[in-house]
């Protein structure tokens, strides 16, 4: 597909300068050959997600992500979703679930425009080897600025939503597990409970990853979560079995199944490794946040 640009890419920056550039890494995203595709990947993240710091051109780059994932002949649609999981979260991790936009985002709101160039010129225009810390009117504000280049990109994806909810229901099981741990860094939302808990249980891949996004949300489980959670213990699949007793124990932990107490402490027990789709921290670490939340 061709990538229209949603404004002057070159009057945009990345962590190496102009984003002029970014609309090429966007269409080669869709080109035939897996190595271009690899390279466009790992070059797209690396510029407006360096090292967990989102660019200015990171928040533009999320309406053509979320278009090539919707486009049911871009290939490799998984990695575009993984590098739209970047853009939006940077480094965040599931500990800071369930996530309060407001709070994390609270720096970027003292940032003026004048700021946001200031930091750019420092960084861009005046030296070869920019030292920010050393110009006092910078220093100050540099920290936030980089927090306002994130909160542009996580609200940037929030506009996205409705698709993210879809592809709940894509035919690509990967699609399906990372639009579950994306989904839930936006909630409280319309129709998300339901939505994962509806999620099939013949592919486990799918079903666990809507089991962490389900420990993860406020509050107690509705009836269908619970339905789906209880189920899931069931599972001939270990990894849906364990997902399931830690989205119990989240999300009930004074009202536990035993069989979901059993499952944790084995799982933990026996050291269970591997981690699931869409989520970074092992499955062993999200035992051990379960337990830690029934004070075991």
């Amino acid at each position: 597909m061709s990538i229209p640009p949603p404004t002057d890419w070159a009057g945009l920056y990345h962590a190496y300068g102009r984003a002029a550039d970014v609309p090429g890494h966007l269409a080669a995203l869709s080109d035939s050959d897996p190595a271009v595709r690899r390279a466009a990947t790992s070059a797209l993240a690396d510029r407006v997600c360096h090292q967990g710091t989102r660019w200015p051109a990171g928040a533009h780059v999320v309406a053509p992500l979320v278009a090539l994932v919707d486009t049911p002949s871009t290939p490799d649609r998984a990695a575009v979703l993984r590098v739209l999981h970047a853009v939006a979260l940077g480094d965040l991790d599931d500990d800071a679930l369930p996530f309060d936009p407001v709070q994390g985002f609270a720096d970027a709101d003292r940032v003026r425009p004048a700021d946001e160039e200031a930091v750019l010129r420092v960084l861009f225009e005046e030296e070869d080897d920019p030292d920010i810390e050393a110009v006092a009117d910078v220093a100050d504000v540099a920290d936030a600025v980089a927090v306002h280049w994130a909160a542009e990109a996580y609200r940037a994806a929030g506009r996205h939503t409705a698709s993210f909810l879809r592809w709940l229901h894509d035919p690509d099981p990967a699609v399906v597990a990372h639009a579950a741990a994306l989904l839930v860094w936006f909630a409280p939302l319309p129709g998300l409970p339901g939505a994962l808990a509806a999620v099939p249980s013949d592919t486990p891949a799918t079903r666990a990853s809507a089991n962490l996004a389900l420990a993860h949300l406020p509050g107690h489980p509705a009836p269908d979560e619970r339905e789906a959670l209880t189920r899931g213990l069931a599972s001939p699949d270990e990894t849906v079995r364990i997902t399931a007793a830690i989205a119990l124990a989240h999300r009930q932990p004074t009202a536990l199944p035993d069989r979901a107490l059993t499952t944790l402490a084995h799982a933990d027990a026996t050291a269970v490794r591997g981690t699931v789709d869409g989520w970074h921290r092992p499955l062993r670490g999200h035992v051990a946040t379960a337990l830690r939340r029934l004070g075991l």
